[in-house]
């Protein structure tokens, strides 16, 4: 099945700096439809209002966090098929197992480039 480029794809990251770089290595990876969200709240009110194909989010936000973010999209039964890849400086063990245990489709640790991003783009959407 080939992935569709046009789908949404939603940033969430309580750091306008972020929100820039994830929206620019997107469209090297010519992914054009995204919208953003600084903060859990936010992206939970944009993803129950509209249709995403995808949630890249950080981990470290006020007052709703990454992991709390992915829990909630979780327990909707509209939402809790969505690919949710998680952004973090944090590349302990015990994260990495609490976003699995929590349902994320794939974690990125910071810095990361566009390669990275794409192959982590690739083991959860497929090739494109």
């Amino acid at each position: 099945m080939a992935v569709d480029m046009n789908m949404k794809v939603l940033i969430v990251d309580d750091y306008n700096t972020m929100l820039r770089i994830l929206r620019n290595l997107l469209k090297q990876l010519h992914f054009e439809n995204v919208e953003d969200a600084t903060d859990g709240t936010m992206a939970l009110e944009k993803l129950r209002g509209d249709k995403f194909g995808l949630v890249i989010s950080d981990w470290n936000m006020e007052p709703m966090t990454g992991i709390e973010l992915l829990r909630d999209v979780r327990k909707d039964d509209t939402l809790k098929h969505l690919p949710f890849i998680m952004i973090t400086a944090e590349s302990k063990s015990e994260n990495v197992i609490a976003a699995k245990e929590a349902g994320v489709s794939n974690y990125i640790v910071k810095p990361f480039n566009a390669e990275t991003l794409k192959s982590k783009l690739v083991s959860v959407l497929g090739e494109f």
